[in-house]
């Protein structure tokens, strides 16, 4: 692969894989809402909704998700099996995605339900409680698989070290010599995983803000 086009096969993967976990987050929501809410005219919206972002939004972007990732794994010097934190990462996105794929089944379901005359605040209540517990998982299960990014634990499968010992290919990149005036280039210590993790951070506490504040409105109701 050249660099080029590796550079934009990790662009693609940063790219659909925040959008998949951004995606998330209005999507819990709006799951909270339609099971705290007492007003059918907004649980109705609030599943409508919720099926628009799922099959329009959060489908496509797992896949593509999935699918720039094997790209740049298979692409790369990583490889797809060589290290474990890219292997586990690789099954963790195919779970997801499978799991994401039953669950909007359940939301079509429910979506198609909600848009009935007949509907009421009391009906399809475990149904819609999953649909709080999913996504939930689900962004807990996205956060895993950033951290797995950042940390890179774990090291080489032993596949990646029979591999590595026949090539002399070293287990991790060289490092960068530090620049004229002994200080190393930012750019060689702050690299994208790191990015994405703060920017993980800032979504979780976001995320329970607002759940907080959703809870607390949907009581005074």
């Amino acid at each position: 692969m050249t660099p080029r086009l590796r550079k934009f096969a990790l662009l693609s993967h940063i790219t659909t894989s925040v959008g998949w976990m951004g995606a998330v987050v209005p999507y819990l929501v709006l799951s909270v809402a339609g099971l705290l809410s007492n007003q059918v005219p907004v649980e109705r919206a609030a599943y409508y909704s919720l099926a628009l972002i799922g099959w329009y939004v959060l489908v496509p972007l797992s896949f593509a998700a999935l699918i720039s990732g094997l790209v740049l794994s298979l692409g790369t010097r990583w490889g797809l099996v060589r290290h474990w934190w890219v292997l586990a990462k690789l099954v963790l996105t195919a779970v997801a995605t499978s799991v994401l794929l039953r669950h909007m089944q359940l939301v079509s379901r429910i979506a198609k339900v909600a848009a009935g005359q007949a509907f009421s605040s009391t009906d399809l209540r475990m149904e819609r409680l999953q649909l709080v517990i999913h996504p939930a998982g689900g962004l807990l299960v996205l956060l895993v698989i950033t951290a797995l990014s950042v940390f890179k634990p774990w090291g080489m499968t032993p596949y990646g070290r029979r591999n590595a010992s026949q090539t002399n290919v070293p287990s991790y990149p060289r490092i960068r010599p530090a620049s004229p005036r002994g200080r190393v280039p930012v750019h060689a210590t702050l690299r994208w995983p790191q990015l994405v993790g703060m920017h993980v951070v800032g979504v979780g506490l976001l995320l329970m803000v607002i759940l907080h504040l959703t809870r607390g409105g949907m009581q005074m109701h």
